[in-house]
């Protein structure tokens, strides 16, 4: 079984499997890479998002 990684947000750190509830977590990420960059990630999703938005409303 491949291992997932996950982002604390409580700690703000990356935790395997076994870490803190999923509630305070994002995730499950692939490598530990992936969740290190969870903050990151998701703000340039939200950006796109908001952009794809902004558009839609243009129209």
């Amino acid at each position: 079984m491949n291992e997932q990684w996950w982002f604390c947000l409580k700690h703000m750190r990356v935790e395997p499997d076994k870490g803190c509830p999923n509630k305070d977590r994002m995730g499950p990420y692939g490598s530990e890479v992936e969740a290190a960059n969870a903050l990151k990630t998701a703000a340039e999703r939200n950006k796109a998002w908001r952009a794809q938005d902004q558009d839609e409303d243009d129209d």
